[in-house]
């Protein structure tokens, strides 16, 4: 069963969510610094006339990378169009939609990171020339035939800018680091969201969805679906604070926007191995986890809330996790309770 929480897009909402994605940079809520900079750099390649430098957006998943890739499409008055890193499998893959591009098209490639290092060298005199290298034929009988590309802008999105090869990093001319949103903006995204959907939403319910949305629009627009379904069955449609309670309540999102997981997770490091440290490793076992899921997936969000921190030793509860779970530091369940925890 998926997340609910997940920051990574559902299958049943690659379609759904287009409706919900602002279609200019007046539209856009949040990313005021990114926003700023790319405005600049749009009006001023319009103003001569040319294609906007290639972008890369950076930053964790759900914050609006391909929204931002669908608006400076609009604004440079050029079509999108969407690949992955892992779905281009060959050079001639990468070769056929680059050779199907006009001018100001912008081609977003989403986990560019994660490119095949022969399909990424295509790239490169793409990107600075216009222009893609062909080799027909093998052995002494290969000619290498170069042919001219139109004016495009590529955006690169990616979760791991650190995988990122340094000749392809340094191709691109503006990069944007993508941070998470304040419950203030995510409480402007909720209450347009639900404009969009036609359902009736008070500010208080709104505030109470932006707060355990984990700073990520995707889960905050996620949230607002699966609570007006609740309140079209329990309150006449209307999303006011008790309604949007309730509704969190039965998804199992807590306060502080953990899931059963998350929170079996602090248990684990205060009740089992009184606070920690405890290895990566081990945390992934007693959990019934996998070490990947772990660490992409559940970490990174208690690492930025801080409540827990990485040790050299392994991971350690800190103060914020006592007392999110009610717990006085330095006391550790009994062992009846540890039973019922791995029992659960």
């Amino acid at each position: 069963m998926e997340r609910i929480i997940t920051s990574k897009e559902l299958e049943d909402e690659q379609t759904g969510q287009l409706s919900l994605r602002p279609q200019k940079t007046s539209e856009y809520i949040g990313q005021d610094k990114v926003k700023e900079r790319l405005n600049i750099f749009i009006q001023a390649a319009q103003r001569r006339g040319e294609p906007l430098d290639h972008v890369l957006l950076y930053g964790p998943p759900g914050l609006g990378k391909t929204t931002l890739a669908n608006i400076i499409a609009n604004e440079m008055d050029g079509d999108l169009k969407v690949t992955s890193g892992p779905a281009i499998e060959r050079a001639g893959d990468l070769a056929a939609i680059l050779t199907s591009l006009k001018t100001n098209d912008v081609l977003f490639i989403d986990e560019i990171h994660r490119l095949n290092r022969s399909v990424e060298e295509i790239l490169y005199p793409a990107m600075e020339d216009y222009a893609l290298d062909i080799v027909i034929g093998k052995g002494a009988a290969a000619k290498s035939i170069r042919l001219d590309l139109p004016a495009f802008t590529l955006i690169g999105a990616t979760t791991r800018i650190g995988m990122l090869t340094a000749p392809l990093r340094d191709r691109f001319g503006v990069l944007c680091a993508m941070e998470y949103y304040t419950v203030d903006q995510l409480m402007e995204i909720v209450i347009r969201s639900a404009l969009v959907l036609g359902c009736h939403i008070t500010k208080e319910g709104a505030m109470e969805i932006a707060r355990r949305s984990r700073g990520t629009p995707r889960i905050a627009n996620r949230l607002l679906k699966r609570v007006r379904d609740y309140a079209e069955v329990y309150s006449d449609k209307l999303i006011s604070l008790k309604e949007a309670k309730a509704g969190l309540e039965m998804l199992e999102v807590d306060d502080q926007g953990f899931d059963r997981v998350d929170n079996k997770i602090l248990e684990a490091i205060i009740d089992t191995f009184n606070g920690g440290p405890v290895g990566i490793d081990t945390l992934s076992y007693f959990i019934g986890e996998e070490l990947g899921t772990l660490e992409d997936v559940y970490e990174p969000y208690l690492l930025q809330k801080g409540f827990i921190i990485r040790t050299p030793r392994g991971r350690v509860a800190t103060e914020k996790s006592y007392k999110h779970l009610g717990r006085e530091m330095g006391k550790s369940k009994t062992k009846e309770e540890q039973n019922n925890f791995f029992n659960d």
